[in-house]
C-alpha cells in the first residue's frame, strides 16, 4: 500500500476534470442529431418515429445502469486517496464482471423486455416495427456500453479525464460516421443506425481496455481473495443498488413530465421539447462539475482529508454558481431567438416563450442538485442520496398535484420544485454527514 495522497485542492484540479467532461458531454447530442438526420433523409415517418422511440428506451435503460460509472469513479477515487493501487485494479475488474453480467441478462431477456417496453410506449404498428428492429440489434451492445461506463469511471476516478474524454469522443465519432455510411451510403435503413451504435461501443471497449491496461501497470492481475473480498463485494452491491433506486426515481420524474406534457396537446409537447433542449445544455456544464466533485470528494474522502473534502465542496458549488448565472443570463437574452431557430411554428414559439422563465430559473437550483449529487457519490453516501431523491420525487408529485389546475405552468413549477428539493435536502443533510465522516476517533 502506498502513502495516502493529500494534495491541495484548487480550481485547477476542478477544471482538469470538469473541462474534459463538459466537452465530452457536448459531443453526445450530436449522435441523436446525426441519426435523426440520416433516417429522416429516407423520407419514411415510421422509421424516424421508430429510431426516436428506440432511442428514448435505450437512453432510459442505459441511464438506469449509470451506477456502473458513478460507483466505479467513487471507489477508484477513494482507493487513490488511500494509496491502494492493487485495490484500484480490483475495482476495474469487478466493474467489468458486473457490466458483463448485466449486459448478458439484457440480451437473454430481450424478447420479453422489448414486448413490455413497446407495449408501454404505445406507438403505431409501423413505428413499433421499426423500433423493434433497432432494439434487437442495439441490445447486443449492452455489455460493451456498460463496460465503457466502468472504463470512464475508472479513468476519471484517477483524475485521468483527458483519456476518458478522448475515448468518449472516439465512440461518438465512430457512431456518427458509421450511421452516415450504413444508412445513407449502404442503404441499410434503421438497422444500420443500430449497427453503428453496436460498432461504436465495441470499438470503444477495445480501446478502453488498452488504455486501462496501460494505466494499470501493464495488467489486470488481481489475487482472487482481493477480487472476491466479501466486504468489498457487499459494499459495491449496496452502493450500486442505492444509486440504481435513486436513478429510477430520477427517470420517473422526467418520464412523468414528458407524459403529462404530451397529454396537454401537440403544441405544449413540442414547446416542452424545445425547452428541454435548453435544460440539457445547462446540464452539460453542471454535470461536468458534478464529475469533478465525484473525483475530488472521493479522493479526499478516501484519504480522510477533511479540509480537502470541504475545499472540494466549496469550489464545486462556487464554480457551479458562476456557470448557472452565465447560463441563466444566456437563456434570458438569447432564449427567444433560439426558440425561433428551433421551430418554425408560431404556436409552438408562443408557448415556448411563455414558459421560458422557468428555463432561466432552473440552472440556479440545478447547480445544487448536480453539485451535491457529485459530492454524495464521491463520498458513497448512497443510502442518504437514495432516500433524499425519493423524498424529492414525492415533493415533485405533490407539487404537480397541487398545481395541476394551472396546466403546463403547474408542471414546470413541479420540475423547479424538484430541483430545489434535490439540492436543498442534500445541502441540509450535508453538515451532519460531513461531521460523522470526519469525526476524530
Amino acid at each position: 500500500m502506498n502513502a495516502p495522497l493529500h494534495p491541495k485542492v484548487g480550481s485547477r484540479q476542478v477544471f482538469a476534470i470538469a473541462g474534459p467532461a463538459m466537452v465530452a458531454n457536448l459531443t453526445t447530442p450530436l449522435i441523436g442529431v446525426v441519426s435523426t438526420t440520416a433516417i429522416g433523409r429516407l423520407d419514411d415517418a415510421a422509421l424516424l418515429g421508430g429510431v426516436a422511440m428506440a432511442s428514448v428506451i435505450f437512453d432510459c435503460l442505459f441511464w438506469l445502469f449509470g451506477f456502473l460509472r458513478m460507483s466505479t469513479l467513487a471507489f477508484t477515487a477513494q482507493a487513490l486517496g488511500r494509496g491502494e493501487t492493487q485495490e484500484m485494479r480490483a475495482i476495474l475488474v469487478r466493474g467489468f464482471i458486473v457490466a458483463s453480467l448485466i449486459g448478458a441478462a439484457l440480451i437473454v431477456l430481450q424478447l420479453p423486455l422489448s414486448a413490455v417496453l413497446f407495449d408501454l410506449m404505445g406507438g403505431s404498428e409501423g413505428v413499433t416495427r421499426a423500433a423493434k428492429t433497432y432494439f434487437m440489434i442495439r441490445i447486443w451492445s449492452s455489455p460493451f456500453a456498460f463496460a465503457n461506463y466502468v472504463v470512464l469511471g475508472w479513468l476519471v476516478g484517477q483524475a485521468r479525464a483527458n483519456p476518458a474524454l478522448l475515448l468518449q469522443i472516439i465512440i461518438n465519432l465512430i457512431n456518427m460516421v458509421a450511421t452516415i455510411l450504413l444508412v445513407l451510403v449502404y442503404d441499410t435503413g434503421i438497422a444500420g443506425a443500430a449497427i453503428a451504435a453496436l460498432l461504436a461501443e465495441t470499438v470503444g471497449f477495445v480501446l478502453g481496455v488498452i488504455v486501462c491496461r496501460r494505466h494499470a501497470g501493464g495488467g489486470f492481475a488481481v489475487p482472487r481473495t482481493r477480487l472476491f473480498d466479501r466486504a468489498k463485494l457487499m459494499r459495491m452491491l449496496s452502493v450500486n443498488s442505492d444509486i440504481m433506486i435513486r436513478t429510477t426515481a430520477l427517470i420517473t420524474v422526467f418520464l412523468f413530465f414528458t407524459a403529462k406534457g404530451a397529454r396537454a396537446g401537440d403544441v405544449t409537447l413540442a414547446a416542452n421539447s424545445v425547452l428541454n433542449n435548453f435544460l440539457l445544455v445547462s446540464a452539460f456544464f453542471l454535470d461536468g462539475l458534478s464529475n469533478a466533485a465525484q473525483q475530488l470528494c472521493g479522493r479526499t474522502f478516501g484519504a480522510r482529508d477533511a479540509r480537502g473534502f470541504a475545499d472540494s465542496t466549496r469550489l464545486v458549488l462556487l464554480w457551479g454558481l458562476g456557470f448557472a448565472l452565465l447560463v441563466a443570463v444566456f437563456f434570458a437574452l438569447l432564449g427567444p431567438a433560439l426558440i425561433d431557430v428551433m421551430t418554425a411554428s408560431d404556436d409552438v414559439r408562443r408557448a415556448a416563450r411563455e414558459f421560458l422563465p422557468f428555463i432561466v430559473l432552473a440552472p440556479l437550483p440545478g447547480l445544487f442538485a448536480f453539485g451535491f449529487d457529485g459530492i454524495y457519490v464521491g463520498a458513497t453516501w448512497a443510502r442518504e442520496m437514495r432516500n433524499l431523491m425519493l423524498a424529492s420525487l414525492a415533493i415533485f408529485l405533490a407539487t404537480w398535484w397541487a398545481l395541476q389546475s394551472f396546466g403546463n405552468a403547474g408542471l414546470w413549477c413541479a420540475m423547479i420544485a424538484f430541483y430545489i428539493a434535490r439540492g436543498g435536502l442534500q445541502g441540509a443533510r450535508y453538515p451532519v454527514l460531513y461531521r460523522a465522516a470526519f469525526r476524530k476517533p
